[in-house]
């Protein structure tokens, strides 16, 4: 049987190496679109800061690795699918058959309409070869601007940061990571970044980006100033365009059920191009985090060797560390109809937690600071525990986040743990 894998990130590599296990004679092929060998993006900004060489971003590290598991790699850009002869086609007119096939092409970067972004000064921050460039221009003491303050912005962010850099940053959201925070919080990660030295501009834009012997941004706000570099951290979006005419269904991403596969049968996705049911929302998401690429991954490569794998679902997680102050969000934190919420803010400390409630289950919270709660909210939010009369304790202080979840998560038996006699 033959597995071709379009992606070779965490998603592809992981399916690639499980397919192998299961099915030590199947012919395997990764395929990647960049020179390099397979890597994490999510390892660049440690590139950046100098935690790590280059080839600490690499996702296996023995240059043998493949070759040693039989599988094949290639380098090469997919161009489209054909689900009827079971091929795939490169750019450069090479074709490959499959019996069993995998998209994991995961994100790219969204190019905003700005005039001057194809200067040699404007970069993304998402490929080995986008590193290079920023390490040439981020020197200490440069003035760079950073287009976005989303999650991945603020990662980025806190890798020029310890570069030494001038860094200004420009939001158009009316405040940081705002697919992730509501105002509160992200208002506060504003005040945080600016205690750091980092200049945050929200509720604005770049208009254009001027050339000359550096750039010239001009920021709806009316300023107008040069910058050594600007880096393009504008959101990301599925990798899914080569798919345009073939019958694999795609709505966000890639749609596909509880078994990974798409609406063609043989094929599956995985990954951040992928497009999942979340039970805690209950809709399908894209969540694109690496935790969920890998068990994607996992359960898609066991259905194809063969062995029949449910996703248990998607969960919309994230944690954030902005230069030294964690922030998460969990499930629907933006709150749901019908439901209600309780909120603390200490902005002089820089902490903060917000909780939504539908009924007596908490189905989204965020946090600034707190970084104790973390691991009780996530299975709140995940198990739908039903509160009973803790939600009204919590409403008065959220800060019982342990208490109530070991209460109401006994009293429903769901915890295992051995401290029964801490609940009340």
């Amino acid at each position: 049987m033959k597995h071709v894998i379009i992606g070779n990130g965490p998603a592809g590599v992981v399916a690639a190496e499980t397919i192998r296990k299961h099915r030590p004679n199947d012919e395997i092929w990764l395929i990647g679109d960049e020179p390099e060998p397979s890597y994490s993006r999510m390892a660049i900004p440690y590139l950046l800061i100098g935690n790590i060489p280059e080839a600490g971003t690499y996702l296996r590290k023995d240059p043998g690795h493949f070759d040693r598991l039989c599988i094949s790699t290639v380098q090469g850009r997919v161009v489209s699918l054909d689900a009827q002869a079971r091929t795939v086609a490169l750019s450069d007119g090479r074709v490959l058959p499959f019996d069993r096939c995998l998209i994991a092409t995961g994100s790219q970067p969204v190019r905003p309409p700005i005039p001057g972004l194809d200067s040699p000064y404007v970069h993304p921050c998402w490929t080995l070869r986008d590193a290079r460039s920023i390490q040439q221009l981020a020197k200490p003491g440069a003035r760079v601007l950073q287009m976005g303050a989303g999650f991945i912005g603020c990662i980025i962010l806190e890798a020029l940061a310890q570069r030494g850099v001038q860094l200004t940053v420009v939001e158009m959201g009316d405040r940081m990571v705002p697919r992730m925070m509501g105002p509160g919080a992200g208002g506060m990660i504003k005040a945080w970044c600016e205690t750091k030295g980092v200049r945050v501009f929200t509720g604005t834009r770049v208009e254009a980006l001027e050339p000359g012997d550096k750039v010239r941004a001009r920021l709806s706000n009316g300023r107008s100033e040069d910058f050594d570099l600007v880096i393009q951290a504008t959101g990301v979006r599925p990798n899914i365009g080569f798919l345009a005419n073939s019958p694999v269904r795609c709505l966000q991403g890639v749609l596909v059920d509880e078994t990974l596969q798409t609406a063609v049968p043989g094929v599956y996705a995985a990954g951040d191009c992928a497009e999942a049911f979340d039970p805690v929302v209950g809709k399908t998401i894209v969540s694109a985090i690496q935790p969920n690429a890998v068990d994607q991954a996992y359960v898609a490569a066991m259905n194809m060797a063969g062995h029949r794998n449910q996703l248990r679902g998607v969960t919309q997680i994230n944690v954030l560390d902005t230069l030294g102050l964690v922030s998460t969000s969990f499930g629907q934190w933006e709150g749901v109809a019908g439901g209600d919420h309780v909120e603390i803010a200490d902005p002089q400390r820089f902490r903060y937690l917000r909780l939504e409630f539908k009924d007596d289950v908490v189905v989204g919270a965020n946090s600034l600071g707190m970084t104790e709660h973390v691991g009780v909210m996530r299975n709140l939010v995940e198990r739908g525990v039903r509160l009973g009369r803790w939600k009204e304790a919590l409403k008065q202080d959220p800060t019982r986040l342990m208490e109530a979840y070991l209460a109401s998560a006994q009293a429903q038996g769901e915890w295992q743990g051995r401290s029964r006699g801490t609940a009340r």
